[in-house]
Parts: structure tokens; C-alpha cells; sequence
């Protein structure tokens, strides 16, 4: 089976290939790529160049055109690259076309985000999880891996074995599939008891764009020690931590982070996962608010919230702005009449517009800083509360007792 995984010791260089349309102006091509050289820097690439083209569409059999091709092969060539990243997903007939151009490793967004899943998925569960993903995604492209048996020239005689095995790999992969997928039915089974077990407490879920602080935040207000770095994707499996506030108990997710463009197969893979998200009562909707396209970040969550939890009753959301120890705005002159953007509105401003439209289910907070987290406190035990004295109307959890762990006593 091939392997795509790079580990940390390779680290090479690479450069990112994307591609303006008249879906994507350059502007949006631009931030795009500096999220995909992020996730090759988490992955252990190293980004040195980026390729833009502007076309209507995607060429079907080279992605980009033949002249920009030809000034990639020219530049990985001259420069001894051993990698090149496309930001959109390709066909197997375009990935194939291009590695045969480019003689050198090619990877799409979707199997560099695989990459990094790989990388981080710790437990069981997580492994199985990247593993199928990884297999569903390989599937259609089995026909790269079996070059050395294809048959060199026509002829009677002298057909190759070559397609004989790609069949006979097809179906080891599908075998493997079906077997990944009767575990994780397993592992579902085991992850709803669990949930079961847990009660009738109050579900809150920390969701969000990746790498926003998730973890960070969560081990402050649980005082746990979930894994936390500014890489994406730090965090793969929810952590579930007991927590109390003002003698109120509940329980807090950490979740997965999403991102665009997110492989169809991971969602179906973490589905035992997210299943967290579905099952919350309250979702924290963990926002960094000093990323300049945060708002586009707040839509491609809001989005996939929706997916996940499809057919389902709407959830209460409070929105949780993080990071606003590193905002920054530039103020525009008097004398400037050009509209103003994104980068010349204050903090001050955002948080009356979204208090405004939010009412009381925004926060802005600094997790690192530890700014504003009281109020945030506060603010979640009145959501929490809601829910619990309609849930135990005839339980006054005011007496109620709790030690550190956060059993009664």
C-alpha cells in the first residue's frame, strides 16, 4: 500500500499550487494557500514558493494549465523541490498526469490533511478513524500504485498481470474497509454507552475553527491537561471533563477542529466523534477573532455543525471570541474616502455589532491572558442553569456538595 505520510525527520521543502476562479478572487486564493502552508508546516513541509493561476475552471487533465506546469516542473527542477501541495483536491487522472510531469511527490489538501491526522491520532479509536479515511481516499487511486506490473508494449503474449493485481489490491482495500468500518461500529457502540452512563448532566461542547484555542481554554476552565500546541488539528479525540460552577455540575467537551474544505471521508470517519457535538446541550462556539478572515471561519463551522447535526433541534450557541490580546486594527485617516475593510475595524466595534446581533451569547475573552474568563464563568453557568432546572425541576443543586473531582459528597 503506498504511503503518502511524511515524517518529521524527511522535512522537505514544497511548494503550494492554487488556483484563482470565478468562484475565489486572488485576495481569497492568497489567504487560502497561507492556510494550506500552515498545514504543511504542521505536517513538517517546508513552504518555499507559491503558484497561482487564473482560470475559469480546473484543467480535468492537469489542474493548472500546460505553460504553468511547465514553469512549476522548471522551478522544482532548478531547485531540487521533492514536493508540490495543491490546494483543491485531484482526480486520479489529474494526479496522475501530474506526477508523470513533474517527476516528483504530489499531494492534494485533502491527503495532506490525512497527513496530519495520521500524525495525531493517538488512541485506537483516532487511528481507526484516519486509517478508513485514509483507505476511502486511496481507493479510486490504486491504478498509481501498480505501475511495475503494468504490461510494456501490446501484443499476443504479452499482457501483464498488471490489471489482475490492481484487482486483487482493490479488493484487499475494500476488505480492509469493511473490517475498519465493523470496528468502528464497535467503537460507536462503546462511545454511546459511555455517553449513557454519564446521565442526564448538562452537555456542553467546545466547537470551532482549528486551531482557535479550543484546548486552551478548556484547560483552564477544567484544569486539565489536554494536549495543546499552535499547530492544526492538535487535538483529535474529545475529551470529556467534569466541571463545576457555584456548586453546578456539568460536563465539557473538547472537540475536533474544522477547517475548509475537510475531506467528506474524515467527517464520515469522525463520526463517533462529532457524535459529541450532536448530543450537546450547549455548544461553545470558540472563535479567533484576530485571524483577519474570522467570520468566513465562524460560516465554514457553522456549516458543518449543521451537517452534523441535520434534522436535529437547534442548539443554544454562545459564541466565544478568543485571542483578543492579539488583535490588531489599522485606523484610517480623515482624509481617506476608500471604503473601509475588515482591517480598519476595532475591537470596540466588533463587540457592539456582534452584542448587538447576539445579545447576551457573546463573549470576547483572552484564554492565554486569562481575560474576561470570570464572566465567561458566569455567563455559562446561567446558560447551564436553564437547562438543568428544567431538566431536574425538583432538584436543588444549591445544596448540593462537590470535591475537586467533581463527585458529591
Amino acid at each position: 500500500m503506498k504511503e503518502f505520510i511524511l515524517t518529521e525527520q524527511e522535512s522537505e521543502q514544497t511548494v503550494l499550487v492554487g488556483l484563482v476562479t470565478p468562484q475565489q478572487n486572488e485576495a481569497k486564493v492568497k489567504e487560502y494557500l497561507d492556510e494550506l502552508a500552515f498545514l504543511a508546516d504542521t505536517a513538517g513541509a517546508v513552504p518555499v514558493k507559491n503558484f497561482i493561476q487564473k482560470l475559469d475552471y480546473p484543467n480535468p487533465v492537469t489542474f493548472v494549465g500546460k505553460g504553468k506546469l511547465e514553469e512549476i516542473r522548471q522551478y522544482v527542477e532548478e531547485n531540487e523541490i521533492g514536493l508540490v501541495i495543491f490546494d483543491d483536491e485531484l482526480s486520479p487522472k489529474q494526479l496522475k498526469n501530474i506526477e508523470e510531469a513533474l517527476k516528483v511527490k504530489i499531494l492534494d489538501r485533502t491527503s495532506l490533511i490525512l497527513d496530519i491526522f495520521a500524525k495525531r491520532a493517538q488512541t485506537a479509536h483516532a487511528k481507526t478513524q484516519v486509517e478508513l479515511a485514509q483507505y476511502q481516499y486511496l481507493l479510486p487511486r490504486l491504478t498509481r500504485l501498480w505501475t511495475h506490473l503494468e504490461r510494456q508494449r501490446g501484443g499476443i503474449g504479452m499482457r501483464g498481470p498488471g490489471e489482475t493485481q490492481i484487482e486483487t489490491d482493490r479488493r484487499i482495500v475494500l476488505d480492509k474497509i469493511s473490517a475498519l468500518k465493523e470496528e468502528l461500529k464497535l467503537i460507536d457502540r462503546q462511545k454511546s454507552v459511555q455517553r449513557k452512563n454519564r446521565g442526564k448532566m448538562v452537555r456542553v461542547a467546545l466547537v470551532g475553527y482549528t486551531n482557535v484555542g479550543k484546548s486552551t481554554l478548556m484547560n483552564l476552565l477544567c484544569k486539565s491537561d489536554v494536549f495543546a500546541e499552535n499547530k492544526l488539528f492538535a487535538t483529535l479525540d474529545t475529551t470529556v471533563r467534569k466541571m463545576i460552577i457555584e456548586n453546578l455540575p456539568f460536563l465539557m467537551s473538547d472537540t475536533v477542529g474544522f477547517i475548509r474544505k475537510l475531506p467528506t471521508n474524515l467527517i464520515e470517519s469522525f463520526k463517533s466523534t462529532l457524535d459529541e457535538v450532536r448530543e450537546a446541550d450547549i455548544l461553545l462556539h470558540v472563535v479567533d477573532i484576530s485571524h483577519p478572515a474570522f467570520e468566513e471561519q465562524i460560516e465554514v463551522v457553522d456549516k458543518t455543525i449543521a451537517d452534523i447535526c441535520k434534522g436535529g433541534e437547534p442548539k443554544p450557541v454562545i459564541l466565544v471570541f478568543n485571542k483578543i490580546d492579539a488583535f490588531t486594527y489599522v485606523q484610517k485617516d480623515e482624509d481617506d474616502l476608500s471604503p473601509r475593510t475588515r482591517e480598519n475595524i476595532s475591537l470596540e466595534e466588533l463587540k457592539a455589532t456582534y452584542m448587538a446581533r447576539m445579545g447576551d451569547n457573546c463573549i470576547f475573552i483572552s484564554a492565554v491572558e486569562k481575560s474576561n474568563i470570570e464572566e465567561l464563568k458566569t455567563l455559562m453557568y446561567q446558560k447551564v442553569k436553564e437547562i438543568h432546572v428544567k431538566r431536574f425541576p425538583y432538584n436543588d443543586f444549591l445544596y448540593y456538595q462537590y470535591d475537586e473531582s467533581g463527585d458529591q459528597v
